[in-house]
């Protein structure tokens, strides 16, 4: 049990399959060695996937979750394996219905989909869908999405989506459902999370929002007793050496934090400024590389502030080969996790 009193922490990978011009490599390559590293990881202590979604990205910046979670899920046989986040309003919700519960079949029931409302300007403008909508657009998915999972035939008149007589089939292998857990961290976002989610999602801080998400809870008249909440540091990386792990990878996280800062600027939600060099890098305290037993204080630090069931926080910085990476999950696997366990 931690600290909370809740079962054990399950940790979790979280990739978003990135491949910057600077460093760019064969699609194919870095793909197939992910999937690789995530087989490994599940053999060596790992519970958790996580993929994360966003569009028309130079980089490549992966907008296609389900076929990356269908191929991980025929690859595996234990893992769970989630979304941090779709963008659900720009998916119709039906097809999102039979696809997610496509991978929970050849899984064998270990799909769990996260979703959110999306920020970035450029993709509501591709889309063609006015970011005004996003929040309704997305309640009226999950809405969808949970009916069908649950078997009824589903006649559903929306503001946004009409669905007629629809059955789904094959139906998800999880009953009632696979779980649902919503990100985001404005006060919609955590009342949507409570209406429409079996769990909250985020990265970084999390008091607040468990916070607003546990009164949300209250007011829907859902227990708070059993909550599911999944969060962790932005980067938190263990290493024998950490001037030496920090300083190779400064650049690769420094790119990843200045597209963030970019995208939620132009879309009016600032979370962190652009950092100009790697001293802002440092000072900012996004990127963390710290040897084992810091490490493991700092989790446990993190799960005390908050009553956390799943940690994760980003595995492979944009531009280096997950081989980089690798010495660093065998620390995590051999030594941080243990001491959770």
């Amino acid at each position: 049990m931690s600290e909370h009193g809740n079962p054990k922490i399950r940790f979790g990978m979280w990739y978003d399959f990135r491949n910057p011009p600077a460093w760019k490599r064969p699609y194919d390559q870095l793909y197939n060695e992910i999937i690789d590293q995530i087989v490994w990881g599940e053999e060596n202590g790992f519970d958790d996937i996580w993929l994360s979604e966003h569009h028309f990205i130079e980089d490549g910046y992966s907008p296609s979750l389900l076929p990356i979670a269908a191929a991980i899920a025929s690859r595996t046989k234990k893992i769970h394996i989630g979304t941090s986040v779709v963008l659900l309003p720009f998916h119709n919700p039906v097809r999102m219905a039979e696809d997610a519960a496509t991978v929970d079949v050849i899984s064998g029931g270990r799909f769990e989909l996260g979703v959110g409302v999306g920020y970035k300007v450029e993709e509501f403008e591709s889309f063609a869908i006015s970011s005004k909508e996003r929040g309704a657009r997305t309640n009226e998915g999950l809405e969808i999405i949970r009916r069908l999972w649950e078997g009824e035939t589903l006649t559903f008149e929306g503001k946004y989506y009409t669905v007629t007589k629809a059955k789904l089939t094959p139906e998800p292998i999880q009953q009632p459902r696979p779980p649902i857990w919503v990100g985001g961290f404005t006060p919609p976002a955590l009342r949507r999370a409570a209406k429409y989610g079996d769990g909250y999602i985020g990265v970084g801080p999390l008091k607040e929002a468990y916070e607003r998400y546990v009164a949300a809870l209250e007011k829907v008249g859902k227990s708070t007793t059993d909550i599911r909440l999944a969060g962790g540091y932005f980067w938190l990386i263990p290493s024998e050496d950490p001037d030496k792990t920090w300083n190779e990878a400064a650049e690769h996280v420094r790119y990843q934090v200045n597209a963030y800062a970019e995208w939620l600027e132009k879309a009016g939600m600032p979370l962190f400024p652009k950092v100009p060099d790697t001293d802002a890098l440092r000072e900012s305290g996004l990127f963390q590389v710290v040897d084992v037993d810091t490490c493991i204080q700092m989790i446990r630090d993190y799960a005390l502030e908050t009553p956390l069931t799943h940690y994760y926080s980003w595995t492979l910085p944009p531009g280096l080969p997950a081989s980089w990476i690798q010495p660093h999950l065998e620390l995590f696997t051999g030594k941080v996790i243990p001491a959770f366990r």
